[in-house]
């Protein structure tokens, strides 16, 4: 195989090449270190390819056997490999357990091949930090390649692998999925465990899944690494049938409501818009009832839970420090973040009671607004992949905390609401700008049912394949 028919597929059809031995897992390796060569000098999509990528541990079976797999820097443990999350205060930091989510990886024969680039800590939704550098868009180096999960989506965009680990905070699958022209899922609360270290993340407003090409893969993915764990808080409805079982069910007649209006303070951009209307008309054409839908929430509230998820966080930096043996200043973390730890170091323990109680309103004002619908959909991003830089990036040197975390909320305004309710959400590659840069639609389902997500997704990429569309730097393309 060439390098260049290697990265038109897609990790399904990568492995049903490896099942039927039209290629070994080892050739499939050397292809994607080939690719790794030749565009990750541009991108900065990869920190570190494994030297001992060849004799990567793999089961011998699986949905994946054999396919070229990359991990964020952020959540995705594997025992003595480096964990960094794109920050200086954790530069050198060796993991000493396998999380969950790895360990589903191997025995689903994917072979884990190294570290994607994250912004510090997951912060940003851009792709740049100090330690590891900008991170640009295969579609355009001068513009962001979105966050947190920058390096895996560049690196699949680019036609390095065909799927990496990613993970969702607040947007952090399906910004760079939009931005970089994939499918990013990002699960029910609860349907992918964050264990042995890290279940219900962040109360459940942090998942871990995939960006990846096609819908096929992400069900398929949804079969890999869906499931329960010992130690997880609740344990969600599980499907009826395999998800790879949905891609040939019936979708039945849906309710949709559709957001054609801002949900934050930045206004929708026309291409953007068009591309939900468009989307929007077409499920109306097959059959779906549409209907317009007002925000369902308060953004001023969902800015305060997303600044108080941040406070939570300063007991664990200041632990990290102590184990790393450094100090939190600015030379260890950037200049957002730091401003975000002082905020919340010296709260009152009272603050926590509040932010749940925020978190619970939310959840009910949300539920009540949307209940009607089965599937709701909306811009994933109001905007096409912005410039680096500016406001949006922890690495700002003058922005303070408050004015972050607002920009933070109007840019992601379609996103973060959704890790709160703990519904599942997808960004779908549906449309391109007239500069042709992609621009991602997103679909929301019901808790706990990606189900239906999986069958409307389907029905879109058929009705509208993006298979074909390549970036401007992609491997192979000479």
């Amino acid at each position: 195989m060439r390098l260049s028919e290697y990265v038109n597929y897609d990790a399904t059809g990568l492995a049903s090449l490896v099942r039927a031995g039209e290629v070994t897992p080892v050739e499939l390796t050397r292809l994607a270190r080939e690719a790794h060569d030749e565009v990750n000098p541009r991108i900065n999509a990869i920190i570190e390819f494994y030297e001992d990528a060849e004799t990567v541990a793999g089961a011998d079976s699986g949905p994946f056997h054999g396919v070229p797999f990359l991990r964020k820097d952020n959540g995705f443990t594997e025992a003595g490999r480096l964990e960094e999350v794109g920050s200086r205060l954790l530069r050198g930091q060796r993991c000493d357990t396998d999380s969950y989510f790895m360990r589903r990886a191997r025995l689903a024969g994917l072979r884990t091949l190294g570290r994607t680039t994250s912004p510090e800590f997951g912060a940003s939704g851009m792709s740049e930090s100090i330690l590891n550098g900008i991170t640009g868009n295969p579609w355009d180096l001068k513009r962001s390649a979105g966050g947190s999960s920058s390096g895996s989506a560049a690196a699949v965009a680019a036609g390095i692998t065909p799927i990496a680990s990613a993970s969702d905070g607040s947007g952090s699958i399906r910004i760079p999925a939009a931005w970089c022209g994939l499918v990013g899922l990002n699960p029910s609360r609860g349907r992918v465990s964050g264990g042995p270290n890290n279940q219900d993340s962040s109360f459940g407003l942090g998942r871990l899944f995939v960006v990846c090409r096609s819908v096929r893969d992400m069900a398929a993915a949804l079969d890999v690494f869906s499931g329960p764990h010992p130690g997880d808080p609740f344990i969600i409805v599980q499907p009826n049938r395999p998800y790879v079982e949905e891609l040939s069910q019936l979708t039945g007649t849906l309710r949709v409501g559709v957001a054609t209006t801002k949900w934050g303070s930045v206004e929708i951009e026309p291409e953007v818009l068009r591309a939900v209307e468009e989307t929007a008309a077409l499920l109306e054409e097959m059959g779906h009832v549409v209907t317009d839908i007002k925000p369902p929430h308060d953004p001023a509230e969902y800015r305060r839970i997303m600044l108080g998820m941040v406070d939570f966080r300063a007991s664990w930096l200041e632990s990290a420090a102590r184990a790393m043996g450094r100090t939190i200043n600015a030379e260890t973390l950037e200049p957002v973040n730091l401003k975000l730890h002082e905020h919340g170091r010296t709260l009152p323990l009272t603050y926590a009671a509040e932010i749940h109680e925020a978190i619970r309103k939310m959840r009910l004002q949300v539920g009540e607004a949307i209940n009607a619908f089965d599937i709701l959909l909306t811009p994933a991003m109001p905007s096409m992949a912005v410039p680096h830089g500016g406001i949006y990036c922890a690495t700002h040197p003058t922005i303070c905390a408050e004015e972050f975390m607002d920009a933070d909320a109007a840019s992601y305004q379609y996103l973060g609401v959704f890790n709160v309710t703990g519904q599942p959400s997808v960004s779908l590659p549906l449309a391109q700008s007239t500069s042709g840069l992609p621009i991602g639609v997103q679909v929301v389902g019901r808790f706990g049912d990606e189900a239906t997500l999986v069958r409307v997704a389907r029905d879109l990429e058929e009705a509208r394949p993006w298979h074909d569309r390549r970036p401007s730097i992609r491997a192979g393309a000479s």
